[in-house]
């Protein structure tokens, strides 16, 4: 272990990857993102200004998720779990430039957004999907959720709201949801410090 920390190395938990993912096509969505972005948008957003906005939607219950914690080296604190299964569904979106979320939409009409979502077939314009005329979806290569910075912005409201909680009723689920998410759009440096992405930038 001293060897390992001289080293500047450290004990983690690693994070899953589909194994259909494409570590290439990753590296070409990032290098190409301001072209792909410009190629989306329509002709009549030549001259707009353009924001970039991460969406997504995570899922809020009774079988809660247990964070790290500090503790002494040997130790194991306990942590209550739930064992129900009632839960809901948090849909949300951020612009790390702006500094602001929204769970629904929150976004100028005289601007262009482009809206940086998974790939998931509900996510893609159709008969269901209602896309409003200033957004443009850019969806993410297949399996890259670590791409789509509105996931660490679900693991910092897990982490810090959402976790080592009971709840004993759809209501009071809906309602820590709202108090989850009303602390991240209070906080709007969190949201650049945890949103921002380098490639996630266009200049027009």
């Amino acid at each position: 272990m001293k060897w390992l920390r001289k080293f500047n190395l450290t004990r983690l938990q690693l994070r899953p990857y589909h194994p259909k993912k494409d570590a290439e096509a990753q590296e070409t969505f990032k290098n190409s993102f301001a072209v792909l972005v410009i190629e989306a948008l329509p002709t009549s957003a030549a001259g707009k200004p353009l924001q970039i906005w991460f969406q997504g939607e995570a899922t809020v219950g009774q079988k809660g998720w247990i964070p790290y914690q500090w503790a002494p080296v040997g130790s194991r604190p306990p942590a209550i779990r739930d064992n129900r299964h009632d839960s809901v569904y948090l849909f949300g979106t951020f612009c790390p430039d702006r500094q602001v979320g929204a769970a629904i939409r929150q976004h100028r009409g005289d601007e262009r957004a482009s809206l940086i979502c998974d790939a998931a077939g509900w996510h893609q314009p159709g008969k269901s999907l209602d896309v409003p005329a200033n957004i443009t979806l850019m969806p993410l290569p297949a399996y890259s959720p670590e791409l789509n910075s509105m996931e660490n912005i679900w693991h910092c409201l897990r982490a810090n709201k959402l976790s080592l909680l009971v709840w004993d009723s759809y209501e009071a689920i809906v309602t820590a949801g709202k108090n989850a998410w009303d602390f991240l759009i209070n906080d709007p440096d969190s949201i650049a410090s945890i949103g921002t992405r380098a490639w996630a930038y266009v200049s027009t």
